[in-house]
């Protein structure tokens, strides 16, 4: 079964998720790398939850959240980005939260996304962008088969520094 793994699911996003997303939209550490510089309202995500169709073709991407399988609770976002349908390709993005890291949750998500974009969506590829510096979401996105295929220079403005970062790829036919 497509996004269930062991012990967590990923599910859409569901009016009750306003606050977890307000919470994760607003966590000013991610925007560095998310390419935006401002916070965004408790209306503007209800209104977001509202609007989106669900239909990665329509919308161009596609946010789930990382549940637990138990409880329900949730302990992060993944994303499916920049989608492109004539070369079957998007960007993943993984968000756990701060007090749930350390507990393998961003690996099995992203193996739950993949999994679903390469078998039942049927993409060729998934990227990732990650800084050079950021050895443990390196770590995470190669233990789930995603390879270095570039570095991309002074891509990421952080704090006023510019800060290369490394281009990841994970082809459909390649298994982990």
């Amino acid at each position: 079964m497509y996004l269930q793994g062991t012990h967590i699911q990923l599910r859409a996003l569901e009016p009750e998720d306003v606050e977890i997303m307000y919470t994760i939209e607003n966590d000013t550490s991610l925007w560095e790398v998310s390419n935006r510089q401002v916070p965004y309202s408790r209306s503007v995500i209800r209104d977001y939850i509202q609007g989106t169709q669900y239909d990665l073709f329509a919308d161009r991407q596609l946010r789930l959240m990382m549940a637990l399988r138990t409880t329900g609770e949730v302990v992060g976002t993944i994303d499916l980005t920049d989608f492109d349908p004539q070369h079957a390709r998007a960007e993943v993005g993984v968000v756990v939260l701060a007090h749930q890291q350390g507990k393998g949750y961003a690996s099995e998500g992203l193996r739950l996304i993949c999994d679903y974009a390469f078998r039942f969506l049927r993409m060729e590829q998934l990227l990732a962008h990650i800084a050079t510096d950021n050895e443990v979401s390196l770590h995470l996105f190669e233990s789930c088969g995603f390879s270095r295929c570039g570095i991309i220079k002074r891509w990421w403005n952080m704090e006023g520094e510019f800060k290369d970062v490394h281009l990841l790829q994970r082809l459909r036919d390649e298994e982990v």
